[in-house]
């Protein structure tokens, strides 16, 4: 049995995922198609996994998680969802608010006269057996676009292991009690860099722009970006979207990366449970089953290469079947090719690239800059690689473990993907 300090650093060396800057390759369908106006749409959403060591572990019992996520659409109402996929036993909530933090106050502290209690059906309760999932009730606010939201969670009883997702880069706060409907953060002194049994805020958007999922890795994850400033690339696309879209109007950004995720293989299987089911697992409860998605990011397969030792063909039949799945369910599929990761180590003085490897992704990324399979794509590796050593990042992007971008490199890859990929004009929504 690993110790957790071995467990720490597995699991920062199984931390390789696909990014970049994008330019994109559209083909002739590009353009979304407007939803309905007035619909729910997901705002944010996180990829569950089974528990791994320590906290998800043990599980909570009479104590309050206070979890900040960040919105990427907003609109005159929210909900959230829930999970226990994951539990083994039944999960009890028994209070859950939600809020606007207000973080100059004092760690955990909430605006005050924002809380506002998240009800099921009309309950203050509500009990989820193993593998459900429940959602609340509308909660009638004024949600904001790109900024954060705190989720107050109150587990009165033992919930066992947990849901969770491994590295949120953002603060979750955790106190003994009930604390959830608190504007104060004094009562709830413990901190974790963790989500628990939240996967999900939905908005009732005035637009109905839809959402756009990205199902990634350690690299969509935002694995080395800083934590609690909300630096990933999807955060900075939804900035930019919310900015620069016609109207003033933007689809919802989902992350669902999940830190060392596979096509091929699952975190179980390497000892990790926390790393996740394989895309293909992922795809109807992370992608399809996201409110108002129109629109699926492929952004996994560096891990299939270090870690699975996956062939090229491997690799590539994975992926055709992920546009396959999409397109059966009406959804666009763009996919991004894998960044450059020379000089990446699976452990200090451990070398993992090697350009026999390499040679597995520049493969792939030759297929995904040919192929028809998809309805456009994102080119990470050129955006994010080196001009004078084009198997490495650009240093001014390297977090310097040398496959991850740092948060400089995750805006320059949110810059670079051409918007009318994600976007309709005023011609699409007449039309």
């Amino acid at each position: 049995m690993s110790s957790p300090r071995q467990r720490q650093l597995l699991l920062a060396l199984v931390t390789a995922v696909t990014v970049g800057s994008t330019v994109l390759v559209a083909t002739a369908n590009a353009h979304r198609e407007a939803p309905a106006p007035e619909s729910w749409v997901a705002s944010w959403a996180m990829a569950p996994a089974p528990a791994g060591a320590g906290k998800s572990k043990t599980g909570f019992t009479d104590q309050t998680i206070r979890m900040i996520v960040r919105t990427s659409v907003g609109g005159t109402k929210a909900r959230v969802r829930f999970s226990n996929r994951y539990g083994t036993q039944a999960l009890t909530i028994g209070h859950a608010t939600v809020a606007l933090p207000w973080p100059d106050a004092g760690p955990g502290d909430l605006k005050p006269g924002s809380v506002k209690d998240a009800t099921f059906s009309g309950q203050k309760s509500v009990t989820i057996p193993p593998g459900g999932t429940a959602v609340s009730d509308a909660v009638d606010m004024e949600v904001p676009w790109g900024a954060d939201l705190a989720v107050s969670v109150f587990l009165p009883v033992e919930t066992g292991p947990s849901t969770w997702h491994v590295y949120a880069r953002q603060t979750a706060y955790i106190g003994s009690g009930d604390q959830s409907g608190s504007a104060s953060g004094a009562n709830l002194p413990e901190t974790r860099n963790n989500y628990y049994f939240v996967t999900g805020v939905d908005v009732f958007n005035r637009t109905g722009e839809g959402a756009i999922v990205v199902l990634g890795d350690s690299i969509t994850d935002g694995f080395m970006t800083t934590v609690n400033a909300s630096h990933r690339w999807t955060n900075y696309l939804a900035t930019r979207l919310n900015k620069e879209s016609p109207g003033g109007n933007a689809p919802g950004i989902l992350n669902a990366g999940l830190t060392g995720n596979r096509l091929t293989g699952d975190g179980t299987g390497l000892g990790f449970p926390e790393l996740g089911a394989n895309g293909f697992a992922r795809f109807y409860s992370d992608v399809v089953a996201q409110p108002g998605v129109d629109t699926v990011i492929l952004a996994l397969g560096i891990n299939d290469i270090w870690l699975g030792k996956r062939d090229a063909n491997t690799i590539i039949a994975a992926m055709q079947q992920i546009a396959a799945l999409a397109k059966a369910d009406g959804i666009r599929v763009l996919v991004a090719t894998l960044s450059p990761w020379n000089g990446f180590e699976s452990a200090p003085g451990v070398v993992t690239y090697t350009p026999s490897l390499d040679s597995v992704r520049l493969a792939v990324n030759s297929y995904i800059r040919t192929t028809t399979d998809f309805d456009g794509i994102i080119d990470f590796d050129m955006a994010l690689r080196n001009p004078a050593d084009p198997t490495k990042l650009r240093p001014e992007w390297d977090s310097g473990d040398h496959i991850h971008p740092n948060d400089a490199g995750n805006e320059a890859m949110a810059k670079a993907i051409p918007l009318d990929l994600l976007l309709w004009d005023a011609g699409d929504k007449d039309s």
